[in-house]
């Protein structure tokens, strides 16, 4: 399955569902949004926010994890990009379901890497790094997609199965 980045030149922004994401990889959004504006912003303590929320969306054990895990790769594409990163605010009702063409770049890179897609997952490194194919960026990505993988591989990570036990 190919991704694309349907962005309406107008607004700059296209509606989440357009894309294709899993359930997994669009409730990232927001988590990524508030990990975004607490490095812009460290006073605002937004990462707070961000992991609370991870917490109630995957329980505490699990989005406690996906958050810790989703800052280095935040981290490292905000070093190559700083403010040209084109991010949502977190708290704006009237962008919740909207994606910039950087986060929907972001997004496609982990959704590439968490099915082990090579070459997608490059192409969307690339048009996320603006052509910088940056190996911390890349260690932190594919770091994340194994700890966190789609389908049937995660299964195989150690989530474990429900069985009946008599």
């Amino acid at each position: 399955m190919t991704l694309q980045v349907p962005i309406a030149p107008d607004l700059g922004q296209a509606p989440v569902a357009a894309f294709g994401f899993d359930p997994f990889e669009t409730r990232l959004l927001a988590v990524t949004r508030h990990l975004v504006t607490t490095s812009r912003a460290p006073d605002s303590q937004a990462w707070h926010r961000g992991f609370v929320i991870a917490a109630e969306t995957w329980g505490e054990a699990q989005g406690l994890a996906v958050a810790y895990a989703l800052w280095p790769v935040v981290r490292e594409v905000l070093a190559l990009r700083g403010d040209d990163f084109a991010c949502n605010d977190p708290l704006d009702l009237d962008t919740r379901d909207l994606l910039t063409a950087d986060e929907a770049q972001f997004l496609a890179m982990l959704h590439h890497m968490r099915r082990d897609e090579t070459n997608r997952a490059r192409d969307a490194v690339d048009a996320l790094t603006l052509g910088r194919m940056d190996p911390e960026l890349i260690r932190a990505g594919l770091s994340f997609s194994d700890r966190f993988p789609s389908g049937a591989r995660q299964r195989l990570r150690g989530a474990p199965a429900l069985r009946v036990v008599r």
